[in-house]
């Protein structure tokens, strides 16, 4: 194993750093989460979660502990209260899960192409190989338990056909077409993400000790919703079903389970996972107003995880990540 730590590039210290604190969280959570659960394959599931996280965050630590990097401090034991009553009942980690591990496979792949070093290119292949293992699981269980919530169905094409008219881009007015699949996908997809973010905020903001972490939370709760509903017409338009809510699987508890610095960083971190996957729908979009919905609901996020910085920043709670050189001020001290 290479362990000189100066031969990290940029980009591997930066997606180290990103999946060690994220991952501390995690271990926060699952924690949690398990003390508080009685159905034993839901158990199970979150067992093998909470095995991978803390694996990561030891293979992460002894690279950074064997090169001399400082081991991020990230989320601690003084971040949740594991003897707090339970905030959610047991379904809701299973959609919980399914929601974060998609944001887990998203870093980690993103990580294979950027990573050059060869032990740490191994760490994310084997990263998201886990977290695959771990989604096939968590899926397994919810359709074992006639709960998965799949896409709409739609009927197969008679023949292969191909687009002759500038109208397929349409969206506003005149001759709209129907949804394709890939637009059905990922609209499905981003409520689905959306609604099991809803009620983890709801349960979150009934314990927030700030009243501005309150707010905060409250008012990703009401972006949620508003993103929920946008994007739910979009399928009801052409008379496709969408997800249900998870509201109910929240408990009326007022106790908090986790500090405020975890929620908040918490909701900056899935909400800036978030950005990716509606640029991911609007990428495999074809018509204008979906596009534009797409746009804004970037932008509405965008906007809320800067005010959830700038909440962690006030309360010393946000960590600095690996910076380049400010060369500029090296130049003002000569």
């Amino acid at each position: 194993m290479n362990t000189d730590i100066s031969s990290l590039t940029s980009g591997e210290m930066g997606k180290l750093w990103a999946t060690y604190t994220g991952n501390t969280m995690a271990k926060c959570v699952l924690n949690y989460y398990l003390k508080n659960v009685d159905d034993k394959d839901i158990k199970k599931v979150l067992q093998h979660a909470l095995d991978l996280t803390e694996t990561y965050i030891k293979d992460i630590k002894t690279i950074f502990k064997r090169g001399g990097f400082p081991v991020p401090v990230g989320l601690t034991d003084e971040d949740v209260n594991l003897d707090a009553p339970r905030l959610f009942k047991d379904e809701f980690y299973l959609y919980y899960l399914q929601y974060t591990g998609k944001a887990g496979m998203s870093l980690y792949s993103a990580a294979i192409s950027i990573v050059t070093r060869k032990d740490i290119r191994d760490f994310y292949v084997k990263a998201l190989n886990g977290v695959v293992k771990l989604m096939n699981h968590t899926n397994d269980v919810l359709k074992s338990k006639g709960m998965l919530m799949n896409t709409p169905a739609i009927p197969n094409p008679k023949e292969v056909d191909f687009v002759n008219k500038q109208s397929f881009l349409k969206g506003y007015i005149g001759n709209v077409r129907p949804l394709h699949g890939l637009e059905i996908a990922h609209l499905f997809d981003n409520i689905n993400n959306d609604i099991a973010s809803k009620a983890l905020i709801l349960g979150f903001s009934q314990g927030a000790k700030q009243n501005r972490v309150r707010k905060f939370l409250e008012r990703g709760r009401n972006l949620n919703e508003r993103h929920i509903e946008k994007l739910s017409k979009k399928l009801t338009e052409d008379y496709l079903p969408s997800p249900t809510l998870l509201d109910h699987l929240v408990t009326s508890s007022t106790i908090p389970p986790f500090s405020d610095k975890l929620m908040v960083f918490h909701k900056v971190d899935m909400f800036s996972m978030k950005i990716r996957e509606y640029a991911n729908g609007a990428s495999l979009n074809g018509r204008k107003d979906i596009g534009a919905l797409y746009a804004r609901c970037i932008m509405d996020v965008s906007l809320y995880v800067k005010t959830g910085a700038n909440i962690l920043i006030e309360n010393s709670w946000m960590e600095q990540p690996p910076i380049a050189v400010n060369r500029d001020q090296l130049s003002s001290n000569e």
